[in-house]
């Protein structure tokens, strides 16, 4: 396998913005019950016998009594001190009852009045907050600590970072870890790779790699298990070079990989369609004595699967029950998806009965692969009543299969029955996601309930993102088919409410309706508007107004158009220049037609059987027979088959010589 360059990463990084403390004190707080400068009682009372007191309250709780009882130590001369005022807060930490508020209060007090705060206030203060499960005020004291020209210790910026990774707040994690660093502090070994790993969840790779490289450099990397969530991050990204250049990497400083390394990247490398490092990988795992578990030979079945390798998806689940690996749920729920596309319900019948027979029972994603399966290969009666009786039967079912039901309902136009399975559907206390939704959508719309499907948007009950660009696009696509410009004006303008872009699709659509109405100058400024803002268009999205433009005899602006996309990275197709050879054909433009062929010739461009077909039929309708048979000849030696159009057509020619 080739290794490529790794990029390098640099040590300086700026992670998270600081943290703006807030607290609203009042002239009635304690605090201005604790006035260092003005007396209050002219008794002086026992020093001692003030400080067990004080400390008896502070444990009992009662905040307010220990510090009006510190406020009568400042009667002694150079009373109260720093020890006072920390031993006060640790008492009050011991109780049940300590608020982080008064905390931050007196030591605010305290900044501003004195004693002067130590290393034991800020310690005191931080364990307190974190006691108390306050991270952001945890971070706040570090920070002040820091400001203060003091010190924290490994052991406080240590804990601090724990709790942060415990509790999932990757900004302040990595907030700490950056103080850490400013310190020449280092996480332990399991809190690193929880680290990482949070990091890896969240899909924030860069600052993964930056924090495990930074460690790497310093010699603080201590196992496997601290860089194999960013091979699986890297690969699931569709970054499998940069992880294999660190797979590598980690090799050469004498790490050992395991199977997790090794299957991270034959799931990256599947997922890029990289079918001979897949395999390549798969035989160094075995030559290093790394034996693949089942995971790592279902991500091999689903991949071959998906390449229409049915033949050899089934040799290896062989291969790993030969080999003592099991398959597990998810191995058969693959299996059982690729058996409903090739409908082949038999054999699916026997996979269920070999489940049987080891004790795995199925579960909603195993229902979900047999009724998606048929649903995918237009058995949709079928696959509605299994789901039916699924979801009769099942006492816990997800909203996957729910979906699949909707579906089948929608398919059968009996959208309205969807709508009302989905309230029973929240009764029974399954939440709908946007697949659902999207899905009810489609069924009105289909069914040309376009103005209720539109109305739907504002009654279903969305998460906090709201509708997504599939729900708008469907009602789009819906209302340029049929012409509504209402609609169009409608949700366009929900989308930019809701700031939701325009994609590919929603820009076909328009193009579409645009055409399909002959506004072709709108179109045309609605093309130009996006390739300078995005998302720039597709050379199909092209392709379909090259067509509606021939198609109105505008064959002119249409190769205006063509020429223009070398100047573009979108590149034209073979198919491109179908559209207007054919076009040129029709109305017997011979100069555009040889000028279209040569530059196609000039961009490596090879004619296709669908390029020849045409040419074929215009030379045959100029009576010109032999160009054509010349041409047919010409696919023959360059391996294209004719279809049996062209056939056709060559001999009703020679027929009506």
């Amino acid at each position: 396998m080739p290794l490529p360059l790794l990029p390098p990463v640099p040590y300086s990084c700026r992670i998270c913005a600081r943290f703006r403390f807030l607290v609203s004190f009042s002239t009635s707080s304690a605090l201005n019950r604790v006035d260092y400068s003005e007396e209050t009682d002219t008794h002086v009372s026992d020093y001692l016998q003030l400080q067990r007191r004080m400390q008896s309250y502070a444990s009992s709780g009662d905040f307010s009594s220990a510090l009006s009882t510190l406020n009568f130590m400042k009667n002694i001369h150079g009373k109260p001190t720093v020890y006072d005022c920390n031993a006060l807060m640790y008492c009050y930490l011991k109780s049940k009852n300590a608020r982080w508020q008064e905390l931050v209060e007196m030591y605010f007090g305290m900044k501003r009045f004195g004693p002067q705060t130590n290393a034991s206030t800020f310690n005191t203060l931080l364990n307190g907050m974190l006691i108390l499960g306050n991270l952001k005020q945890a971070i706040f004291v570090v920070e002040e600590m820091c400001r203060s020209s003091l010190v924290p210790s490994f052991s406080s910026l240590s804990k601090t970072l724990k709790k942060t990774v415990e509790v999932g707040n990757v900004l302040d994690a990595l907030t700490v870890f950056e103080l850490m660093l400013r310190y020449d502090y280092y996480p332990t070994e399991p809190t690193l790779n929880k680290f990482i790993s949070m990091l890896c969840e969240a899909r924030m790779v860069s600052k993964a790699y930056f924090v495990f490289s930074v460690l790497l450099r310093k010699g603080y990397v201590y196992s496997v298990y601290c860089y194999n969530p960013i091979l699986w991050a890297l690969c699931k990204s569709g970054q499998s070079y940069i992880a294999l250049q660190l797979f590598y990497l980690m090799k050469k400083k004498g790490f050992v990989h395991n199977v997790c390394s090794y299957t991270a990247l034959i799931y990256g490398f599947s997922r890029d369609g990289l079918q001979d490092y897949v395999f390549q990988c798969l035989d160094f795992m075995q030559i290093d004595g790394c034996k693949p578990n089942v995971f790592t030979y279902t991500i091999i079945v689903k991949f071959l699967f998906d390449n229409g390798k049915f033949k050899e998806a089934m040799g290896f689940v062989g291969k790993m029950e030969r080999e003592g690996c099991d398959p597990d749920l998810l191995t058969y729920n693959v299996v059982i998806r690729e058996l409903c596309l090739r409908d082949r319900l038999a054999d699916i019948s026997e996979i269920l009965r070999l489940m049987d027979q080891k004790g795995i029972s199925p579960d909603s994603y195993s229902y979900a692969a047999v009724c998606g399966g048929l649903l995918k290969i237009g058995k949709v009666g079928i696959a509605r009543k299994l789901v039916f009786d699924v979801i009769s039967n099942v006492d816990t079912m997800d909203a996957a299969v729910y979906n699949i039901y909707f579906q089948c309902l929608c398919r059968e136009n009996k959208s309205r029955e969807a709508l009302s399975l989905l309230k029973s559907m929240m009764e029974a206390g399954v939440n709908p996601n946007n697949v659902t939704y999207n899905t009810i959508l489609s069924g009105f719309c289909s069914e040309s309930y376009i103005n209720e499907a539109f109305e739907l948007l504002d009654q279903f009950k969305w998460d906090a993102d709201g509708p997504d660009v599939v729900s708008f696009n469907t009602i789009l696509s819906t209302a340029c088919r049929r012409g509504k410009h209402a609609i169009i004006q409608r949700i366009l303008h929900r989308m930019k409410y809701a700031c939701i872009k325009l994609d590919v699709y929603s820009l076909t659509c328009l193009v579409r309706y645009f055409c399909t109405t002959g506004n072709f100058s709108e179109c045309l400024k609605l093309l130009e508007s996006l390739m300078h803002i995005g998302p720039a268009p597709t050379v199909v999205t092209f392709n379909m107004l090259l067509h509606n433009l021939c198609k109105n005899r505008l064959l002119g602006i249409a190769y205006r158009i063509l020429k223009n996309l070398s100047n573009t990275k979108i590149l034209p197709y073979v198919t491109s220049y179908n559209i207007l050879i054919n076009a040129s054909l029709r109305e017997r433009n011979h100069l555009l037609t040889g000028q279209l062929l040569g530059e196609m010739n000039r961009q490596n461009l090879k004619p296709d059987a669908c390029t020849y077909g045409l040419l074929i039929r215009g030379y045959c309708k100029e009576g010109k027979i032999h160009v054509a048979l010349q041409l047919w000849n010409q696919m023959l030696e360059r391996g294209l088959l004719p279809s049996v159009v062209i056939y056709n057509t060559l001999l009703r020619a020679m027929l009506q010589r």
